[in-house]
């Protein structure tokens, strides 16, 4: 019944019904191990609701100042223990992930220090923010903050270049969970440790900071169980759970979130004011769910993998790999390929389904980008969506997927038009 509605209604060919076929059963056991992941978060989440006696109260609305808010206060603390941290800021003005890592590199950071990328290159969007990219104007290095990078060496930190690079000025090294738009493994939550294990080693007092973005509820644990000082994502990713419309958060130490909060609003206000202006319930909400939204778009990217592997691609990570984030990397090797494999994303949205993406200037990118996306919050990365910049070898990056059926289509949709263009 299925297979007759996707060939008659969206154009399957039998050829990628089998293939997607032999992929499920290569996936099983991937899907089977996300699955408990899921079912222990999940648990997780719901014991910390009752933990802080969540009701209707935590769901209401603040004004103006948003003095005792407890609803947003609440949720914080929530946070804060979920991702194993001691405080949290969780706001839903902070606009994205760029914003919430950036407000804690300013928020710890003084002119004269030094700040260590112990990853390789930061993901596009901090460039000017770091100053690292001409043009930019209110960056990090107009403070007379220094920056220095340690390159991956075969996809892994170079730890004697880290060492090298770890002085006296050094006050904060960030560490990038997800690849951006690297061809490289995403970090596990232990693989980050083992950096900060080796930072804290050389100076105690270095704080660690984690681009967790895209990993939230991967794994069993988050960075802040293995040291890291501050952890920082989006809501439109994966804690708001395709429910939260705007947002993102901050965990970790007491000391360097409360530094953080300073510059969030302003020294002497912090964390004390802030209304939610009606957010709190879908916050809530998104995030109770979030352990089983993000477990749909991880069982989506073991399947791009595998049905991309049956079709003679080289895919990041492999279907049976362990995920540490909801990102997958197709290398497609042409301009063509990458289109059509977005355009074919973009057919399997709910939403602009009859759009069709076309590169283009995307602000804070050095490259032109084609990005797919039709999701009920805009830009939201936990719903179904594709990118890739305009450059060799012409990767896709694949993630999310509020249900896993469509994901599915989407991803069928995607290797129909690849194939296509392979056959023209």
């Amino acid at each position: 019944m299925v297979n007759s509605f996707l060939k008659e209604k969206y154009g399957i060919s039998d050829k990628i019904l089998e293939l997607s076929k032999k992929a499920d059963i290569k996936a099983a056991e991937a899907y089977k191990k996300a699955e408990e992941i899921c079912e222990y978060n999940s648990l997780r989440v719901l014991k910390a609701f009752a933990d802080h006696n969540v009701s209707e109260a935590h769901l209401g609305v603040s004004t103006g100042y948003g003095y005792d808010d407890v609803g947003r206060d609440t949720l914080e603390r929530i946070y804060a223990d979920m991702f194993g941290g001691e405080d949290a800021l969780v706001r839903h003005n902070i606009v994205n992930g760029t914003m919430a890592i950036a407000t804690c590199l300013y928020g710890v950071l003084r002119p004269g220090d030094t700040l260590v990328a112990a990853t390789g290159k930061p993901y596009d969007t901090l460039e000017e923010v770091i100053g690292i990219r001409s043009g930019s104007s209110g960056s990090l290095k107009d403070f007379g903050i220094n920056y220095r990078q340690v390159d991956m060496i075969d996809s892994k930190v170079d730890f004697d270049g880290l060492a090298e690079a770890i002085d006296d000025s050094v006050k904060a090294v960030i560490i990038q969970r997800s690849k951006g738009y690297d061809w490289r493994d995403t970090y596990s939550v232990d693989g980050i440790g083992e950096i900060i294990a080796f930072v804290k080693s050389i100076n105690k007092n270095i704080i660690c900071i984690v681009d967790n973005c895209y990993g939230e509820f991967a794994e069993e644990k988050e960075p802040c169980s293995v040291g890291a000082d501050l952890i920082v994502g989006s809501l439109i990713k994966n804690p708001g759970g395709g429910l939260a419309m705007s947002g993102g958060y901050i965990v970790g130490t007491k000391e360097a979130v409360e530094k953080v909060s300073y510059r969030l609003t302003c020294p002497g206000i912090g964390r004390e004011c802030g209304a939610t202006l009606g957010n709190n319930r879908t916050m809530y909400q998104g995030f109770f769910m979030a352990p089983h939204v993000v477990c749909n778009a991880v069982k989506a990217g073991i399947f791009c993998s595998a049905l991309f592997e049956e079709l003679g691609y080289e895919v990041n990570p492999s279907s049976d790999a362990f995920r540490s984030d909801i990102i997958t990397s197709v290398k497609l090797g042409s301009e063509e390929k990458l289109i059509a494999f977005c355009r074919g994303i973009q057919q399997g949205a709910p939403i602009d389904s009859f759009v069709v993406p076309m590169p283009w200037d995307m602000p804070g990118y050095e490259n032109q980008v084609i990005m797919a996306a039709g999701a009920f919050v805009q830009g939201s990365s936990i719903e179904i969506s594709a990118d890739g910049p305009i450059k060799p070898p012409y990767t896709a990056y694949f993630q999310g997927g509020l249900t896993f059926e469509t994901a599915r289509l989407a991803i069928m949709l995607a290797a129909e038009n690849v194939l296509s263009e392979s056959n023209k």
